[in-house]
């Protein structure tokens, strides 16, 4: 099942590799972390990125006579590979993927696929017994009764056998609908395991090959995960205990070599840092105004919110004149204590999360950036909707973002990164001002309309589920109706209107708890099937669907009735 072992062998001496690699930051870097690896072992290989099931597909049977082994990098681990892609007997799948959970077949295929999992990642598989059986040969061989016996003795073995047969039948009625069971139990909830770009770092470390490069790869995979959502803060500050050992090992100086430190050189370090969206790269102001945790906080599309925001700042005793210019201009006395000023102020706002654990790089004394500022900029590269040549244009450009080497498209990232923000913001305001989320009974429902600003955006998947999101968050702030606090959200936008399809996407309930586990994948699948709607569940997430617009209506009252 773990296959760090094999994956050392395969580094060694394998000749060519495809790798196939999902549109998630997480996924790119762990690519750029296997990228480093091959390079050291001079092994040859091609990179393909997939967007979805149908274009690993496609690139699989495109690729599939020149290579046997396939590395597969945030996808395919939750489906049946070898049903879905129909490989030869020889062709091995390398499958390093967070998304949860693992389908069985997956698991217990030892020979074609290899899974790499961290040793600790406890992912709940049933017992092998429990969901596969030999086929038993059922039918008795009954001709080996001599005819020397009596009639009677034939009549008595002849019963005894029927009773026996029925037993078995029942016996394997009852093992299936266990099974059913059982199976129903693990599918259920879709929900994510560790980040695929720790599972690689891990793998260079074992290799004695992990490099501060790597480890920074890591760190941005591991905080893709807590922007997006998709690990419980627990998880989170355990993951980041983890890679806190390896950044005091990879970064640690003695204090006397201070001043021998190259212009150049990369650190990292671990801070508490405030959790505002790219701050140290705008205006305060800005990022306050578009950080999804202070806008719901401060209700900042309201006119209370906003004087809540001024009240806010005159407590912390900032001028707007300084608050409003662009963070590296301001004062340097201001800036010394702000950490510090804003924790104490957001307390008495009652924003008691304001500070939160992560990492910083370095590179020479000029350039800092968080790992949170990468992940924006990376996402917001990945899904630019300005159209520059072809699809994988911007795949290669947000991988090439990743690199200490190419500060300009890191920038260029940030530029987008903050035009996204304003528009998702803007949106979330305009949603809940105008009352766009309904309450549908079992979740909300949130519909964007063709010609709303921006809505090009959100038609893509990232940029979609975090507008969902932030509009939940935000909606939960707003709302003084206590059971619609305990809702989850589907959220749709249209996708593309010359084909009349929108995309949805389904998020758990906004509350302190949550496990982040998300129903809704199966819960589409089945909608789906009982209406008949023409959809298409080609995201990698289960949760996020493509669907024709006018099957629309019938989709969500079969989903209405199913979760009801």
């Amino acid at each position: 099942l773990f296959a760090s072992n094999i994956n050392v062998i395969i580094l060694f001496f394998l000749q060519r590799v495809l790798l196939l690699v999902a549109s998630d930051v997480d996924a790119l870097c762990a690519c750029k972390i296997l990228q480093a690896l091959f390079q050291c072992d001079h092994v040859q290989y091609t990179l393909v990125p997939v967007a979805g099931w149908q274009e690993l597909e496609t690139a699989f049977l495109e690729h599939k006579d020149q290579f046997k082994y396939f590395v597969l990098i945030n996808c395919g681990a939750n489906v049946d590979l070898l049903e879905i892609l129909q490989p030869e007997e020889d062709t091995i799948f390398f499958v390093c993927d967070s998304h949860r959970p693992i389908n069985v077949v997956n698991v217990y295929n030892d020979t074609q696929i290899k899974l790499l999992v961290k040793q600790d990642d406890d992912l709940e598989v049933p017992a092998y017994d429990d969901i596969f059986r030999d086929e038993e040969d059922e039918e008795e061989d009954s001709e080996n009764e001599s005819d020397g016996s009596e009639p009677s003795e034939k009549r008595r073995r002849f019963e005894e056998e029927v009773i026996e047969r029925t037993m078995k039948r029942r016996q394997r009625r009852e093992w299936e609908a266990r099974r059913r069971e059982i199976l129903f139990d693990y599918e259920q909830y879709e929900y994510h395991g560790t980040s695929s770009a720790m599972v690689m770092f891990d793998l260079a470390w074992v290799m004695s090959k992990d490099l501060n490069d790597m480890l920074w790869w890591a760190i941005v995979g591991l905080t893709d995960q807590w922007v997006q959502d998709k690990i419980t803060q627990m998880k989170y500050v355990t993951d980041i205990g983890v890679l806190q050992r390896h950044v005091s090992r990879h970064n640690h100086r003695n204090e006397d070599e201070e001043n021998s430190l190259s212009i150049d050189c990369m650190r990292i370090a671990f801070e508490y840092d405030l959790r505002l969206a790219l701050y140290q790269h705008w205006s305060l102001y800005e990022s306050l105004c578009n950080t999804s945790y202070t806008s719901a906080s401060l209700k900042l599309w309201s006119v209370q919110g906003q004087k809540r925001l001024q009240e806010f700042l005159a407590d912390m005793g900032l001028p707007l004149k300084q608050v409003k210019q662009k963070f590296n201009s301001m004062d340097m006395s201001l800036k010394e204590n702000l950490r510090e000023m804003i924790e104490e102020s957001a307390n008495k706002f009652g924003m008691k999360d304001l500070r939160v654990q992560t990492f910083s790089i370095h590179f020479g004394f000029k350039n800092k950036f968080s790992a949170s500022d990468i992940v924006y900029a990376t996402t917001s590269l990945m899904e630019n909707i300005e159209k520059e040549g072809p699809e994988t244009t911007n795949f290669i450009k947000a991988l090439d973002s990743l690199s200490r080497g190419n500060l300009d498209k890191l920038h260029q990232g940030l530029d987008l990164a903050k035009k996204q923000l304003r528009a998702i913001q803007q949106t979330v305001a305009s949603c809940i001002c105008t009352n766009l989320v309904i309450s549908q009974g079992p979740f909300l429902y949130c519909s964007l309309m063709e010609g709303t600003p921006d809505v090009k955006l959100f038609s893509k998947p990232v940029s979609l589920c975090l507008l969902s999101k932030y509009l939940l968050k935000s909606f939960v702030c707003s709302t003084k109706n206590k059971r619609c606090k305990l809702l989850p959200l589907v959220m749709a936008a249209p996708m593309d209107v010359e084909q009349g399809t929108v995309i949805m996407v389904g998020i758990p309930p906004e509350t302190e708890s949550s496990d982040k586990k998300n129903f809704f994948g199966r819960a589409f699948e089945k909608a789906a099937e009982s209406t008949n709607s023409r959809t298409l569940h080609n995201h990698f997430e289960m949760s996020i669907i493509e669907l024709k617009t006018e099957d629309r209506s019938k989709f969500l009252d079969a989903l209405i009735s199913l979760l009801s």
